[in-house]
């Protein structure tokens, strides 16, 4: 027995020697750093997390550290810390800008401040208004400066570019990602209550009450053609359908960097594109590194969590922040290529940064954007066929409750029930005054006879193109497994039915379709939604309504 110990203790030794330090493979050894940040420096982050991984870095202990890295959006993720579902050591979003609304929000329940002190920067890039540079040129840029008054202008100008010559764009369309996801969004509806109230810095509630300032708001907000999740989503919608879809869209400068670098190696055959930098001012998109003042953090990880961000700030790895448009958060960097205007940008810029209002401030300007946002028409398509039976039709009604009661009192909202008959459970028709009858509605929907799903999504697409409001986000939402066994129309009609109406651009009725089932068909569902300017999900009784919340992010 004795030999046999002595046997296994040489081989272990063996085993140290030749690989350098077993223990990193060992429990306990190893200290792993979660950190939750803004996917907007994705591209950045992640070649380098993974270079950092793969050197094994260590504590003051000897332990490895390991970066775990998570993208999401900024404000979600304040969501998911407040309710506890996410428990990152690092959090980094978009801007500081949210910071003071967190912080207001867990001294509630912790009695101290999730982020404390002032967190170092990662990058930098301006939070901008992204223009086609044909338009951007018609309004006067670069010798005009310009802003948010001039995007009030056209948004509420009957002539739209027919104003400044040219009558082949249509009108003005406009975009900004939703404010209660998105720092991007919330950022802008800022910026739109500072230029509103005539201010830069000193934003206060007294402000928000001004009828000059919620009259300018509700203007901005008239030309959105949708709101949205993310800001990169923005940029590849924009990118991607050209000027017909999106004459501007509030992005980050380093957005315009990376498209125009596309365009200028031929991966892109858009026209170019600019940045804007408004002239009442603006943000910085700053990504802060803020190690969390929160019980799950230890001290270990703090110090680890501070290893990574002094490899993060080192000069070999801020070069690289220019390499996808941002700026080096080191003044001592030197701005070179990309960040020119061959690429679309001016580093001169900003001029004038708006001062952060206080939380208070914030969470009004977010109460007075839902008071002066575009309103939307919402028609729900919903399969209730036998195809339908048992769960799929169990989590169909108990999501589209959910969906329901989180729509806003304004939006103007329709049932339409597909089986062997398309039926309205409810017509088009502002939810405010309906919500309880509605719910008592959809709370009796069962499933039975054959389905026609054509029938009801064609049914849903003429009335809302008769009865719709054309100054509205309008959009279908589409509940199916995607199984036709009955329809009158085919699926080449309700395609020749989008194709009509695709003149309209980004203003054009959006279909989202939510696939119930295994089972689904999923390429019947994409063929209805994409081509619109929506989107095909799969839904299961567990991600159902992070569907829903995405979808509801467009109005």
């Amino acid at each position: 027995m004795k030999l046999k110990l002595t046997s296994l203790l040489l081989i272990l030794s063996i085993l140290l020697s030749a690989c350098g330090n077993l223990t990193q493979f060992l429990p306990g050894d190893s200290v792993i750093v979660s950190i939750a940040y803004g996917s907007e420096k994705k591209e950045w982050l992640e070649p380098l997390t993974a270079e950092f991984n793969a050197a094994q870095n260590k504590t003051a202990e000897g332990k490895t550290i390991q970066i775990e890295i998570t993208p999401i959006g900024s404000i979600e993720s304040v969501r998911g810390i407040m309710d506890g579902s996410l428990q990152p050591t690092v959090w980094s979003p978009a801007s500081s800008v949210y910071i003071p609304v967190a912080n207001a929000e867990w001294r509630k329940t912790h009695g101290d401040d999730l982020v404390t002190g002032a967190p170092k920067d990662l990058v930098l890039s301006p939070v901008v208004i992204a223009m086609w540079r044909p338009m951007a040129q018609a309004l006067g840029w670069p010798e005009k400066a310009l802003g948010w008054q001039d995007v009030a202008e056209l948004a509420t100008s009957a002539e739209g570019w027919s104003a400044y010559g040219h009558p082949e764009w249509g009108k003005f369309q406009f975009g900004h990602t939703h404010p209660a996801y998105s720092n991007s969004g919330i950022v802008s509806i800022i910026a739109e209550a500072y230029a509103g109230a005539g201010k830069q810095r000193g934003l206060t509630e007294a402000d928000l009450q001004d009828a000059a300032t919620r009259d300018f708001m509700t203007a901005v907000e008239k030309s959105v053609i949708h709101y949205g999740t993310s800001t990169g989503f923005f940029a590849e919608r924009m990118f991607e359908r050209g000027p017909s879809y999106l004459s501007a869209a509030v992005l980050y400068e380093n957005l315009i960097v990376a498209q125009e670098s596309k365009r200028l190696s031929g991966q892109s055959s858009q026209i170019p594109v600019v940045a804007i930098y408004p002239k009442e001012g603006t943000f910085w998109s700053n990504h802060p590194y803020a190690v969390l003042n929160a019980p799950w953090v230890t001290e270990e990880q703090r110090e680890a969590a501070g290893i990574f961000e002094s490899y993060l700030l080192a000069a070999p790895q801020q070069l690289r922040a220019l390499e996808y448009g941002f700026r080096p958060a080191d003044p001592a960097i030197a701005l070179s290529a990309p960040l020119d205007s061959q690429h679309g940008v001016d580093i001169s810029q900003p001029k004038t940064v708006l001062e952060v209002p206080q939380a208070a401030v914030i969470e009004k300007i977010q109460t007075l954007w839902q008071q002066t946002k575009k309103p939307v028409d919402l028609v729900v398509v919903m399969d209730v066929s036998g195809s339908m039976r048992g769960d799929r039709i169990t989590t169909a009604r108990a999501s589209l409750l959910e969906f329901v009661k989180k729509l806003d009192d304004r939006a103007r909202l329709q049932i339409i029930l597909s089986s062997s008959e398309v039926s309205t459970l409810t017509p088009l028709s502002e939810l405010g005054e309906k919500r309880q009858q509605v719910l008592d509605s959809v709370s009796g929907i069962f499933e039975l006879g054959d389905t026609r799903l054509y029938d009801a999504t064609l049914t849903a697409y003429q009335e809302l193109s008769a009865n719709g409001n054309p100054e509205h986000i309008r959009a279908i939402v589409v509940l199916s497994d995607g199984e036709d066994t009955a329809s009158a129309a085919t699926l080449d009609e309700i395609n020749a039915q989008i194709a009509q109406f695709s003149g309209e651009g980004g203003n054009a009725i959006k279909v989202f379709t939510i696939g119930f089932g295994d089972n689904a068909d999923t390429e019947v569902l994409k063929s209805i939604a994409e081509p619109t300017g929506g989107k095909q999900y799969d839904s299961s009784p567990e991600n159902i309504q992070k569907i829903y919340d995405e979808i509801a992010t467009f109005f």
